[in-house]
């Protein structure tokens, strides 16, 4: 794919901002305006608004776009609104909208891609992706070849972060390394940060936010409100003007050119050879696990033996500890190793 870029690069990050969804025209023109001021890049409002129950505000619907419309017509900033069906496809390039964007709900749903597709087929228009909600890289990847197959080739990617089950301090859990496996595949595609809905709380949003820019992402996309608290959604996770001009001055910006660096290069060279040693450990762990399965196997025994699993878990997290390392990382390598060991003393059973 030669996908072109959304927005032109900068030497700053581009800046997507705006409130969660468009209320009132006061609202639009209002944060439009402050927004404006600051030089941000696209101004984002969603009138059409998928809620998970029914009572929610759902959005002010098509009157939103006349709005978002006005707000270009003064400011000179262009706009973006969320899209979910073919019926808003339509609805927001009458208006003039000048991105689209479509949501992580949607971005789950195959058809729904397709259908978009199908109208924006000979539009030039750009489009900008978010992740699924659940984190399924070929899903995501898979919307994008559907949009770009259309013809579109102006595409990013937006990285609103992942549902999960459990406890967290996020609202939706990062999951960086999917973004940047994203990345690896699709290097010209830009991609920008949703700190806003990854935290789900003002509290997080600049470390986020910092992290993105550390790993080289293009911009961020941010929820910004005149009044956060009287917000019609998401209220929690909304900043005023003033605070988001203060976020956005306040990153570092990192420098590629030391990509070439000869320190950094024999820290690499350090890496690797860690590496080399950590496949040779696994390989010989593999080699007591087929020893494990045969005996399993000659025994009539389980597989999963979930005393023994739990054991592994709280000694590793016991270890983790002491050792500075996070509980995050060690639950994610332990149930890797976990699921290979299962796999390979499933093959041995199945053997006769």
């Amino acid at each position: 794919m030669k996908i072109k870029n959304v927005i032109e690069k900068k030497d700053r990050p581009i800046t997507i901002a705006g409130p969660c969804s468009a209320e009132s025209e006061d609202q639009i023109l209002m944060t439009a305006k402050a927004l404006a001021a600051q030089g941000v890049d696209l101004f984002r409002a969603g009138v059409w608004k998928p809620r998970t129950s029914p009572g929610s505000f759902e959005g002010v619907g098509s009157i939103g776009l006349k709005w978002l419309a006005r707000a270009k017509a003064e400011t000179g900033i262009k706009v973006t609104t969320e899209v979910a069906n073919p019926h808003h496809v339509i609805e927001a390039l009458r208006a003039g909208i000048d991105v689209l964007w479509i949501g992580a709900r949607t971005t789950v749903s195959p058809f729904a891609i397709q259908e978009m597709a199908n109208v924006l087929k000979g539009v030039d228009i750009p489009v900008l992706i978010k992740n699924p909600v659940n984190p399924d890289l070929k899903l995501w990847i898979g919307a994008i070849e559907r949009i770009y197959n259309a013809g579109i080739r102006r595409i990013g990617v937006i990285h609103r972060g992942f549902s999960f089950f459990g406890n967290s301090k996020y609202r939706n859990v990062p999951r960086w390394q999917l973004p940047i496996e994203l990345k690896r595949q699709l290097p010209e595609i830009q991609i920008f940060i949703d700190s806003s809905h990854i935290c789900g709380n003002t509290e997080l949003l600049f470390d986020v936010a910092q992290k993105a820019m550390d790993l080289n992402y293009d911009g961020l996309m941010l929820e910004v409100h005149p009044n956060p608290s009287k917000a019609f959604s998401d209220a929690k996770q909304q900043i005023v003007p003033a605070d988001f001009e203060k976020l956005v001055n306040n990153l570092v910006i990192r420098d590629l050119k030391s990509e070439n660096g000869i320190a950094l290069k024999h820290l690499r060279q350090q890496i690797d050879e860690i590496d080399d040693e950590l496949f040779q450990i696994l390989a010989k762990r593999l080699e007591v696990v087929k020893n494990i399965g045969h005996y399993k196997k000659n025994n009539n025994i389980a597989i999963l033996q979930p005393k023994r699993w739990n054991d592994i878990l709280e000694k590793g997290f016991e270890k983790a500890e002491h050792l500075g390392l996070s509980r995050e990382f060690i639950s994610a390598y332990l149930k890797a190793i976990h699921q290979e060991s299962i796999n390979v003393q499933e093959d041995i059973l199945k053997k006769r």
